[in-house]
């Protein structure tokens, strides 16, 4: 089995598992939108437009992932929408909306919750979730920009430069 059949089977499980976290954080944050449009329990507007960002973040990893996950498989090697360099360009954007979603909720939450010993959060539980599944979003595409940096180089060494795909021709 050669290197560039794991690189194939390494994309598509990982942008499957960025979708499927996206997917989670999403439903969160939509729930969470949601009770705060109905009910106003938020703990201040910050809160809520934190939650709402984290909603863009979600609806922006989904509708992009599943669009790189599919030319990916539709045509690993021969289109520039494809390329290393617009993979760098994609990841790195999501990186700064996931860094910034991450650490508004995480700072809005005080680092977490302790849901036992605290009263002022309404949604406490769900806030927790949705730190947590922020951060493993952030993970996520923190690995891929890495991996996605090694394929790079490596295409630079063999000739291919960065507009080069990544998995060899």
């Amino acid at each position: 089995m050669s290197f560039d059949s794991h690189v194939r089977r390494g994309h598509t499980i990982t942008f499957g598992l960025l979708i499927l976290f996206a997917i989670i954080t999403l439903s969160i944050s939509a729930w969470l939108t949601s009770e705060f449009n109905k009910h106003g329990h938020q703990n201040g507007i910050s809160q809520r437009d934190r939650v709402r960002y984290v909603l863009f973040a979600s609806t922006w990893t989904i509708v992009f992932s599943t669009f790189y996950l599919v030319l990916f498989l539709y045509s690993a090697t021969g289109s520039v929408l494809i390329s290393i360099a617009s993979h760098l360009i994609f990841l790195f954007l999501t990186w700064v909306i996931w860094t910034a979603a991450a650490a508004a909720i995480t700072q809005n939450l005080g680092g977490g919750l302790n849901c036992k010993t605290q009263d002022v959060f309404v949604y406490c539980s769900q806030l927790n979730a949705l730190e947590a599944f922020c951060w493993i979003e952030w993970v996520l595409v923190t690995l891929a920009i890495l991996f996605v940096i090694v394929r790079g180089v490596q295409a630079a060494r063999r000739g291919d430069g960065y507009r080069g795909g990544l998995v060899s021709v």
